[in-house]
Parts: C-alpha cells; sequence; structure tokens
C-alpha cells in the first residue's frame, strides 16, 4: 500500500466518524486549504519575475536606510 492510498483511507475514515453535519466544515476546511496550495504556487512562479527588478542597484539604493 502506498503512502498516499493510507492518507486517503485514513482521512475517509475519520471522516465517516463524524456526524454528517459536519461534512461541510471538512469541505470548507480543503478548499481553505487549496487556495492556500494555489497562492503558494503563484508566489513562487513570480519570484523569478520579480527577482529582475529587486536585484538592480536602484533598488538596492531606495531600500538601504531601511
Amino acid at each position: 500500500m502506498q503512502p498516499q492510498t493510507k492518507y486517503e483511507e485514513i482521512v475517509l475514515e475519520k471522516l465517516k466518524q463524524l456526524p454528517p453535519s459536519y461534512w461541510k466544515e471538512v469541505i470548507d476546511f480543503i478548499e481553505f486549504l487549496k487556495l492556500k496550495v494555489e497562492n503558494n504556487e503563484t508566489l513562487f512562479l513570480s519570484e523569478k519575475t520579480l527577482a529582475k527588478d529587486w536585484l538592480l542597484p536602484e533598488e538596492d539604493e531606495a531600500w538601504k536606510d531601511l
């Protein structure tokens, strides 16, 4: 059994242990985690583009007193 499959089984088992009235909260939390992942990916993707400006001597000069 692969680790991912094991975790899937654990999550499903724990979900089954909750009353159905809590399932919506679980779904909301999963959606929150998905957004968190997407936001992190966006930050990493934009880092290279922004680094071009960050590495300019003008930027060093502008930030030197902070």
